[in-house]
């Protein structure tokens, strides 16, 4: 079995699929991935969100709208992220504008290899008839943070869906925080999984049509000391 069938076999048989680092790397350095400590590090340069409806200040973030397919991979010009209040009760219903991912990250070969990794698999995991020429792609830089007596919420909607087809959650850095575990259930809301992401490059990779996913609320280890959890979100939609 390759490397991808060991991540699209289950992810066509189950839903989601719970990918290791060393799995991933394999994946992504054949797709060209480099220079994976300054990507990282970009993620020390997000703006706050501002459009938390429970007025917290946790979360940072960046943003980018792709298209990927036959056209490649092509950058579209910056909009709002928007989502109904069906799948995001809590955020929902309104255009929210995000600075900008910047273009040396959009462009950069662990960028471009994620997103031609996550091409491949989520392409592989659609049925012949429904693949689109095209996918519209949304790239989420985000930063949780966490300190005394302020838990990070990575999922502040709780378990959800995100009115996409595929959506890869790919973790970037954890510093000084504990808990963070992902759970699936399925649209019975049963659950199927549970996992925590602890290690650059670990990933979940979930069929948006079929599950709900979550994470818990991460907390600081060392209340002194600065604590984070540091992911990449990718969705995959039809155009």
């Amino acid at each position: 079995m390759s490397d991808l069938e060991q991540l699209t076999v289950p992810l066509h048989r189950d839903g989601f699929v719970h990918a290791g680092a060393a799995d991933m790397a394999r994946i992504l350095a054949a797709r060209g991935l480099a220079d994976w400590d300054n990507f990282a590090d970009s993620w020390n340069d997000l703006g706050t969100d501002t459009y938390m409806a429970d007025g917290g200040r946790y979360r940072r973030r960046r943003y980018a709208a792709f298209s990927a397919g036959m056209c490649g991979l092509r950058r579209k010009p910056h909009q709002p992220h928007y989502q109904s209040r069906d799948y995001n009760a809590l955020n929902g219903g309104i255009a929210r504008w995000f600075e900008p991912i910047k273009p040396e990250i959009a462009t950069h070969p662990a960028m471009v290899a994620i997103l031609q990794a996550c091409l491949e698999i989520f392409t592989a995991c659609t049925r012949p008839d429904a693949r689109p020429d095209n996918w519209h792609v949304e790239l989420h830089q985000f930063r949780i943070e966490t300190r005394a007596g302020e838990n990070g919420q990575p999922t502040p909607e709780g378990l959800h869906r995100d009115g996409v087809d595929w959506v890869l959650v790919l973790l970037v850095r954890r510093q000084n925080v504990a808990s963070g575990e992902t759970s699936i259930h399925d649209l019975a809301r049963t659950h199927l999984g549970s996992f925590t992401l602890t290690e650059p490059l670990e990933a979940a990779l979930v069929d948006d049509d079929r599950v709900y996913h979550g994470v818990t609320p991460v907390m600081p280890i060392d209340a002194s000391a600065p604590a984070y959890r540091d992911v990449l979100v990718a969705t995959f939609r039809r155009e």
